[in-house]
Formats: C-alpha cells, structure tokens, sequence
C-alpha cells in the first residue's frame, strides 16, 4: 500500500511539474527568443584596414537570443572607424573588430598634413630594392645612374636621406608585412614599389628620375625613431638651404610702406645746400 501511495505522490509531482514548464517556462522561452532587437549588420564587404562608411552597414531587427553582449546596436557607433577584420555581407558587428585609428600598415596615410607627401617609386629590378629586404621606417639615399643624362651617378642632395613608409608587392598589400604569397606558398611574394615619405621639392626630383631614369635604394639606417629623426633632420637643413622659404606677401608691402614713408635727405629743407654762384656766372 506504501508502494501505490508513493507512486501516487511521484505521479502527482510530475505532473504539476509538466504544468509549470508547459504554461510557466515555456512562454517566458518563447518570449525571449521572439524578443526583437536592432543591430549593426553590414551591407556590402569591408576589408580589414577600411574605413567604414554610413552605405556600408544598416540596423536591422533580429531575434535577441544568443546574441553577443558585445554586438554593435547603433550605427554611429561603426561609422567612422576601422575594421580589424574583414567583414561580408550580413555579418554582425562587434566592437572587437573595430579600431578608432586605420591599421598599422595604412596608419602613414592618414598622418600627412600637407607639409609631406606619399610617393611610390618603381623597383625595376630585386638589386634596385635592396633584395626586397626594405622595411616601414627605414631610412635610405636614392642613387641616381646616369643622373639627368650626364653621364654620372650621384646622391642628389634632396634625396640623401628619406623614409621608407611602406614596401607593396604587385597585388597591393604591403610586402614587408608577409600578408601576401606567391604561388609558391613557401616564399613572400616580391615588393614592386617602394613608398616614401618626402617634400613637395623631393616628391618632383623623385617623379623625374621614375620617368627618365633607373632609381637605386642604399639602406642608411635602420633601428630606433630617435636616431632616424637625426638623419630626417640633416635632410631639412639641406633642404632648407637648396629652396628657402619666401617671405610672406604681407610682411614685403608693409616693408615697401615703411621705406616709401622714410623722407630721404634731399627733401628735408633745412638739409638741402644753396650753391654759391662762381665769379663767371655773376651778372655784370
């Protein structure tokens, strides 16, 4: 009798459990689940390095469960910045892949102010480039063959020492970086051009030794930023002594002004000699 008394119990016990799931736990499941959210979703691809426009990505509803905490719900909150990663077309965005700056390799473009300048140099041959052995931040001396057809090889003085910004292979990305490959897997693919970071007056010496000549790269320096600013430095001076500055317009007229306001010595009256008239020049 105890038997069918406990079996009664555990039988009234399942049940009222089954009850609570179905009409208790079930629809607060269900809620959950079926409870809309807006996210960041991306519309078109990025690559990992691109700044993320507003066309890129929209906020769309989607069900709330299982979502990470870390999901993107604002759009202002992406546009802007910089995937770490590259993203396709209806990937969610997490703030773990994005950046407030552009990636290292792609930083120096978003640094110039006018004052420098980007420019790429071809490497014609594996020698010109120093074997494909350059790197981001070294500095170099730009040796010109034949330098404007005189028949000499020389350093022009603009070009003694300059900055290596970037190494790029054929297919774009940044050779120095081991990003990409050749067909052979075992080996890097091989730089095409070298990036440097230069003067307006640099940037023109540059562009006319591409176009007329074959353009050689020595390694001067390569270690830390304090020693390279050093070699960047001697550059200025020489720069500075090769194009001086123009003075400013307005500082020149207010120079004129003053000069043209000066009185000369002729024009005081109380300065200006009478000549005495010589015994032949009396009237009789």
């Amino acid at each position: 009798m105890s038997f069918l008394r406990n079996r009664t119990v555990i039988g009234v016990f399942c049940i009222l459990l089954s009850v609570l799931i179905c009409f208790g736990l079930t629809p607060l499941f269900n809620r959950a689940v079926s409870q809309k959210v807006e996210i960041v979703r991306v519309t078109q691809p990025i690559r990992a390095g691109e700044q993320i426009t507003d066309d890129m990505v929209q906020l769309v509803q989607v069900g709330g469960y299982n979502l990470p905490d870390n999901v993107l719900h604002e759009k202002g909150n992406a546009v802007g910045k910089y995937a770490t990663a590259d993203l396709a077309v209806g990937d969610y965005i997490i703030n773990t892949k994005l950046s407030d700056v552009p990636a290292a390799d792609n930083a120096y473009l978003y640094d110039l102010d006018g004052s420098q300048q980007a420019i790429s140099v071809t490497i014609r041959s594996f020698a010109n480039g120093l074997s494909g052995k350059l790197q981001s931040g070294d500095i170099v001396s730009v040796v010109a063959p034949d330098y404007k057809q005189q028949g000499q090889t020389v350093i022009p003085p603009e070009l003694q020492y300059v900055e290596v910004i970037s190494v790029t292979a054929s297919t774009g990305y940044d050779a120095n970086t081991g990003e990409a490959q050749t067909d052979d897997e075992d080996g890097k693919e091989l730089p095409s051009t070298v990036t440097l970071l230069v003067t307006p007056e640099q940037s023109k010496v540059l562009a006319e030794l591409e176009e007329e000549g074959t353009i050689h790269l020595t390694l001067v320096y390569r270690g830390s930023k304090e020693n390279a600013e050093k070699f960047l430095t001697a550059q200025d001076d020489v720069l500075l002594e090769l194009y001086p500055p123009e003075p400013d317009p307005e500082e020149a007229s207010q120079e004129e002004t003053t000069q043209e306001e000066t009185p000369t010595g002729t024009d005081n009256p109380e300065e200006t000699e009478v000549e005495t008239p010589t015994e032949s020049e009396e009237v009789v």
